[in-house]
């Protein structure tokens, strides 16, 4: 691939400009808002100019609503040998380009599996896709020049290919993306009218569950309005656990034993159900999660407190297989929670001990 053009310049499509740019792609950026076609060519993803003719490849990163309508007319007007679009659903643009009497021969539906709760150019990275799966969903249709033509985008972008069906795409997406945006945006809308009391006692379990609350609601309108089907679907399951799970807990309260005692068999039914599922969300490098031990240590709010424990952690010869922090309210520290191999915990413990850190059990 030599030449490219990028129709949207949001996140994903700027990510992906800067990241085949920065391969020695040329890449041409178009957006209907000028000025964030412009905000991207001057980060370095590509040029405003329009291609001198036809490019390798066309890549289409509007919203889903747009997505058909803006393939069509790229596709009926030549910009390309192949084209392909990175929207979130991808049974709906397919059926609307099917509709729209083009043949799909030139395209692929694409999705990858990377995003911020930012959006825009300004919040665009070379490394977006880097080890994130990127969906490719080629039909018998479906030219063997395009699909490589996605797969060495896929490649230069450093993600990993998977290979679905739209509409199993589509599905899967709905449980695993678009159920838990809305699950988090509910948790945290009972934050907003909530006592400043409760509100202070915030902790880590509530910032990881609200995290991606905090993601556009213009951009999430569009990408549910365009999967409404097998949202409702997961939600209805999940209502129907929040029912027994609301029916348990008033069994849990109630001064009759039967009741207590049903009541706790359906809360233990639905953790152990979570447990279950929890387990099968790959961790590092896809592999199933690990059981790993935390050396938690207590550190100051300093230009580069967490560079100096990662440094003794090196000179210990342990590996920090993931980190979170929890920053104490109303004090200028935190408590880091270093997660290592159940073997290599004690080790740490005592190197950082040696070497001043406070550790907390």
């Amino acid at each position: 691939m030599r030449t490219a053009v990028v129709i949207g310049t949001g996140l994903v499509g700027t990510s992906a400009a800067l990241a085949l740019a920065g391969r020695g792609v040329r890449v041409h950026l178009v957006d209907r808002d000028r000025s964030s076609a412009g905000t991207a060519a001057a980060l370095g993803a590509g040029t405003e100019e329009a291609p001198d003719g036809p490019v390798d490849l066309a890549v289409v990163a509007v919203p889903p609503a747009h997505t058909a309508s803006v393939l069509a007319g790229a596709i009926r007007d030549g910009v390309a040998r192949g084209y392909l679009d990175v929207a979130s659903v991808k049974g709906g643009p397919r059926r609307e380009l099917e509709a729209l009497g083009v043949g799909l021969a030139p395209y692929i539906g694409t999705h990858p599996m990377a995003g911020k709760e930012r959006s825009g150019p300004l919040a665009a990275t070379a490394d977006l896709f880097e080890g994130r799966p990127w969906v490719l969903t080629p039909t018998p249709d479906t030219d063997t020049e395009v699909l490589n033509l996605a797969l060495e985008l896929v490649a230069l972008c450093r993600a990993v290919p998977v290979v679905m069906d739209a509409d199993a795409h589509d599905r899967a997406v709905a449980l695993v993306s678009h159920t838990p945006q809305l699950i988090s945006s509910m948790v945290a809308a009972r934050l907003a009218e909530a006592d400043e009391t409760a509100v202070r006692l915030c902790g880590q379990g509530i910032r990881d569950v609200t995290r991606i609350a905090a993601s556009d609601p213009r951009m999430w309108m569009e990408i549910l309005s365009a999967n409404p089907g097998p949202v409702a679907d997961v939600l209805d399951r999940v209502a129907a656990d929040l029912d027994e799970t609301v029916r348990a807990l008033r069994g849990l309260e109630s001064a009759d034993e039967d009741k207590r005692r049903t009541g706790t068999g359906g809360i233990e039914d639905v953790l152990r159900r979570g447990n279950a599922g929890r387990v099968r969300v790959p961790g590092k490098h896809g592999a199933a999660p690990a059981a790993y031990e935390v050396v938690a240590v207590l550190i100051s709010d300093r230009p580069g407190e967490l560079a100096a424990i990662f440094a003794d952690a090196g000179r210990a010869g342990v590996n920090i297989e993931d980190v979170r922090i929890e920053h104490a309210a109303g004090q200028q520290a935190g408590l880091v929670q270093l997660m290592v191999e159940p073997s290599a915990a004690p080790a740490l413990s005592t190197a950082l001990g040696e070497r001043g850190w406070p550790i907390r059990p």
